[in-house]
């Protein structure tokens, strides 16, 4: 197994944004980029790969499965775009039949890698990527609500005029439509955030909760909107889920992973804060919870897995 050696499979804009960001960090020097249109992975890897001389020395090339033979990591972004207006968990139906001729094939030249997944539906596509694989659940990983959780970071810190590293926040559940706020836990350096901002005098009521809430929710659609798909911040995202994993750092984020049992959840993959290691997910972190968060939660987790039931899946 080499452990600077990352595949990404799908070439789209979230694929080639995330092997652009992972060029420049520093984590791996052999990329392989995979794709259904081989001379769209070609053309990436050429694009990308004249960048090399201006950083370090790095491998990237356009690849087959065969090529995922001793990939410490393996990121699969392929599926189907996310229309404006379409809901994260349509998507299913058509990416769960893409993750059905994609995970056999990577699991066909590679049994030991980690397996980060990042198309979606995520959640559900993170729970179809276990079955298929029979990986044990440590080493297959959702983005989850890592993107959620920083939306989050970023919208409070816009609004109390603060240095969005300071601010704790989780989003948690689904990535999608019923993700939870924990406002609860939500510190600015140690301090809850309403007491910061009572302390200095920034009008905090459930309205602009509400507000900040429904912008993180809802920000990705109004970016598909906008520009037709979004893709620099999730690319980002993936550096630091990557870079948590290869350097063994043991941070807590908020990945999908197989919950069974913790936060009285079970037999699902749902967005939850997770310590990551070299090995894949170490353990589930149960965070303080209030009563409405825990019913969010398990409602989202429901949600889930009627949508798993419904397709046959559990």
């Amino acid at each position: 197994m080499n452990i600077q050696k990352c595949a990404i499979v799908g070439c789209g804009a979230v694929g080639a944004t995330a092997a652009y960001t992972l060029l420049g960090s520093g984590l791996f020097n052999e990329l392989v980029l995979i794709d259904i249109n081989q001379k769209k992975a070609e053309g990436e890897a050429m694009d990308i790969g004249h960048g090399v001389p201006f950083i370090h020395p790095v491998e990237i090339y356009a690849g087959t499965y065969e090529d995922l033979a001793d990939a410490y990591l393996v990121i699969v972004t392929a599926g189907a775009n996310q229309l404006p207006g379409e809901s994260r968990i349509n998507l299913t139906e058509k990416n769960v039949r893409i993750f059905q001729s994609i995970i056999p094939e990577i699991v066909r030249y590679n049994t030991e890698c980690l397996l980060l997944i990042v198309a979606n539906p995520v959640d559900i596509l993170t729970t179809v990527a276990l079955r298929l694989s029979g990986f044990p659940p440590e080493r297959v990983i959702g983005s989850g609500t890592v993107l959620d959780s920083s939306r989050f970071k970023y919208r409070l810190g816009e609004y109390i005029g603060i240095d969005h590293r300071n601010v704790h926040a989780f989003i948690i559940g689904e990535h999608g439509d019923s993700e939870v706020a924990v406002w609860s836990s939500a510190t600015v350096s140690g301090i809850a955030v309403r007491d910061f901002c009572d302390e200095l005098g920034i009008v905090f009521t459930r309205e602009q909760m509400d507000e900040i809430v429904w912008d993180v929710k809802n920000s990705a659609y109004e970016i598909i909107e906008k520009k037709g798909a979004t893709f620099y911040a999730v690319a980002l995202a993936i550096r630091r889920i990557a870079e948590a994993l290869i350097r063994d750092e043991h941070s807590l984020l908020t990945v999908s992973g197989y919950c069974s049992g913790a936060y009285e959840i079970a037999d699902v993959c749902i967005g939850l804060p997770m310590i990551l290691g070299r090995e894949g997910i170490e353990n589930i972190v149960e965070i303080p919870l209030n009563q409405l968060e825990k019913d969010n939660l398990h409602e989202s987790a429901d949600a889930l897995k009627k949508v798993l039931t419904d397709m046959g899946i559990n």
